[in-house]
């Protein structure tokens, strides 16, 4: 198994990225700890898990909150001994859909003091830890929106750009601990729209050009990607699980294009 004997926190582990990669890192031998806000969804995760054969904890953390987060990294590894891979798949509701003539101030602001502060406030809770081992692995969560140009997403792309960029800085930042530090880029993932709160993202993009989400992504999904289909959650959590083992020891810098060709590199 690629991760035997590992020790993986995803935080967002009840969405339906975090989920679904827990659910890999823990097929793939890791112990895993979620972390999230809301237990109900937590715990079927790890039921899951356990169901299959794993092993899974799972612990209420606002990752928002730096003394919270750290007080849980420290938890870990008193329970586990250490933290080997960390993936914050956390998601925040914002809006999308308005053109920059219609998006507030605000509205802008939202998604990337979110995500940004999310993404390092856990990973200044891990690294300490993974450095004290001399090796670990930070996973962090980005979409197209970095890359390409348009209407109706300028906070998230944003956004996007800013985790992209900081997954690349903090990569140098932490190479010299054994720390590596990867971003998975995935595109819109249509299984995900029950579990996630994309549903709720997708809604002003479906309004402003009158029709489903649905019918949206389909497309997407044929006339916008080079595969003819967007990623499934599967994918992406199999690849998460490749790339936190040690097989992908030589990658750190990275940004993982997950888009069935929406986007190339």
């Amino acid at each position: 198994m690629l991760l035997e004997g590992k020790t993986a926190v995803v935080y967002g582990g009840s969405g339906a990225i975090g989920g679904a990669t827990a659910r890999a890192f823990a097929r793939e031998g890791a112990r895993v700890f979620l972390a999230g806000r809301t237990a109900e969804t937590l715990e079927q995760v790890v039921k899951d898990i356990g169901e299959a054969g794993g092993r899974a904890d799972f612990d209420l953390v606002d990752v928002l909150d730096q003394p919270a987060v750290e007080r849980h990294a420290r938890s870990v590894v008193e329970r586990a001994g250490a933290i080997d891979i960390a993936l914050t798949a956390v998601g925040f509701v914002h809006v999308q859909g308005p053109p920059f003539a219609e998006l507030s101030l605000e509205d802008f602001e939202r998604p990337i003091a979110a995500y940004t502060r999310a993404n390092f406030i856990t990973a200044k809770a891990v690294a300490p830890h993974m450095a004290a081992k001399g090796r670990g692995v930070i996973l962090t969560l980005s979409t197209p929106g970095a890359r390409i140009s348009g209407s109706g997403f300028l906070g998230f792309g944003t956004t996007c750009g800013a985790i992209e960029a900081f997954s690349r800085l903090l990569a140098g930042e932490l190479g010299g601990q054994g720390i590596r530090v990867v971003c998975l880029r995935p595109d819109a993932i249509p299984e995900a729209l029950p579990v996630s709160h994309a549903r709720r993202v997708f809604e002003g993009f479906a309004r402003r050009y009158d029709t489903t989400i649905e019918a949206m992504l389909e497309t997407k999904a044929t006339t916008g990607t080079l595969l003819g289909r967007l990623p499934r959650l599967d994918e992406v959590a199999d690849y998460a699980a490749f790339v936190a083992s040690d097989r992908a020891g030589a990658i750190t810098g990275a940004i993982a294009n997950l888009t069935c060709g929406s986007l190339v590199d």
